[in-house]
C-alpha cells in the first residue's frame, strides 16, 4: 500500500533536541545502512562457497568499513546540502537533516566526517598489511566517492551519475571486494551478485531522485532524473529494480545449483514495489517506498547469501 501524501514518514519521533543523539540518528540515517551491509554479507558468503574458509575477524572489519564508508557518505550528504544553502530553496520533500534544522551544528558533523573517515582508514591500512595495494586502492577510492556524493566543487549528487556511482561503489566493489579480502581472489559468481546488489542499491537512490524532482531542478541539481525527465526515471527505477532477479538463473548455472533461485521468491514483493512507484503521489510518500526498497535489498543478499552457503553444503560429502 501506497501511504497517503500527508504521512510524515520523514520526520523523526518526537521532538529532537540539538545535539542529541536522535539528532545523530538523523544525519547517521540508520535505515539506511542495509546498503552498506548487504553487499558485504553476499561477498563474504560467496567467498566461502567458493574456497570452503573465512576468517570472521577479517569479515567483521570489512563489514565494519563498509558501515563507517556509508556513515561518512550520509554525514557528508547533510552537512554539505545545508552548506550550499539548498534547503532554503523551494520545497523538500526528502528526508530531514540534522544541520538543516539545526539539531547539529556544522562544525560538529564536519569534525566527525573526519574522525569516522579516519577510523575507516586505520581498518583499510590493516586489511591492506593482508592483501596489498588492491585493498588500498579500494578502500581510497570508496572515500573519496563518500566524500565527493555531496562535497566538494561539484559533487556527485549535482550530476546525472548518482545511481551509477553509488552502483559501482555498493555493488560492484563492495561485493567483489570482500571476496577479494576475503580469499585474495575473485569469483565469477560474485561479479554476477556484485551487479544485483549494485542494482538495488542504485534503486534506493533512485527513489530519492524522482521524488526530489522539482526540487532539485530549483536548486541547480542535474540529477538523471532532471536531465531525463519523468518517464526515463521511472524506467530506471524498473530497470534496477528488477533486473538482478534476471541475474539468478545465470548465477545457478555458474554455480550449478537452484540455491541460487531462493531470492526469486522476492520478485512478487519487487513487483509490487514498482507497482506502487508508478501509483505514488507526489511527495512524501516516496519515504516509504525508499524503506521498502533498503529492506528489499538486505532480504535478497540474505537470500542470495543462504543460496550460496547452501549451494556449497549441498556437495559437501
Amino acid at each position: 500500500m501506497v501511504p497517503p501524501a500527508s504521512r510524515r514518514v520523514d520526520q523523526p519521533s518526537g521532538v529532537v533536541r540539538q545535539g542529541s543523539l536522535a539528532a545523530w540518528a538523523v544525519a547517521i540515517r540508520p535505515r539506511s545502512l542495509p546498503v552498506a551491509i548487504s553487499p558485504v554479507i553476499v561477498g563474504a558468503a560467496f567467498a566461502w562457497q567458493r574456497t570452503g574458509q573465512i576468517d570472521l575477524a577479517v569479515a567483521a572489519l570489512v563489514l565494519l568499513a563498509a558501515l563507517l564508508v556509508q556513515v561518512v557518505t550520509n554525514m557528508q550528504n547533510d552537512v554539505g546540502y545545508t552548506a550550499r544553502g539548498a534547503e532554503r530553496h523551494g520545497t523538500r520533500t526528502g528526508l530531514p537533516r540534522a544541520t538543516a534544522h539545526g539539531w547539529l551544528e556544522s562544525r560538529h558533523v564536519r569534525g566527525a566526517i573526519v574522525a569516522v573517515s579516519a577510523l575507516a582508514g586505520a581498518i583499510g591500512v590493516a586489511l591492506f598489511a593482508l592483501r596489498g595495494w588492491p585493498v588500498l586502492a579500494i578502500g581510497s577510492a570508496s572515500l573519496i566517492a563518500a566524500l565527493a556524493y555531496m562535497g566538494g566543487p561539484r559533487p556527485i549528487a549535482y550530476t546525472p551519475f548518482g545511481e551509477a556511482t553509488v552502483f559501482v561503489f555498493f555493488g560492484v566493489v563492495a561485493v567483489t571486494g570482500t571476496d577479494w579480502v576475503l580469499t585474495g581472489g575473485v569469483g565469477a559468481a560474485s561479479v554476477l551478485a556484485s551487479v544485483a546488489l549494485g542494482s538495488l542499491a542504485a534503486a534506493a537512490l533512485a527513489i530519492n531522485n524522482h521524488r526530489d524532482v522539482v526540487h532539485d531542478r530549483q536548486v541547480g541539481r542535474r540529477t538523471f532524473a532532471v536531465c531525463h525527465g519523468d518517464a526515463a526515471s521511472r524506467r530506471l527505477f524498473a530497470l534496477l529494480l528488477l533486473g538482478p532477479f534476471a541475474l539468478l538463473p545465470p548465477l545457478a548455472v555458474v554455480l550449478q545449483s537452484a540455491w541460487l533461485l531462493a531470492p526469486a521468491l522476492l520478485l512478487p514483493a519487487a513487483w509490487s514495489l514498482r507497482r506502487d512507484f508508478e501509483r505514488c503521489p507526489p511527495g512524501l510518500a516516496y519515504n516509504d517506498l525508499l524503506f521498502r526498497c533498503f529492506r528489499l535489498q538486505l532480504v535478497f543478499a540474505s537470500a542470495l547469501a543462504a543460496g550460496a552457503v547452501l549451494a556449497r553444503l549441498s556437495v559437501l560429502p
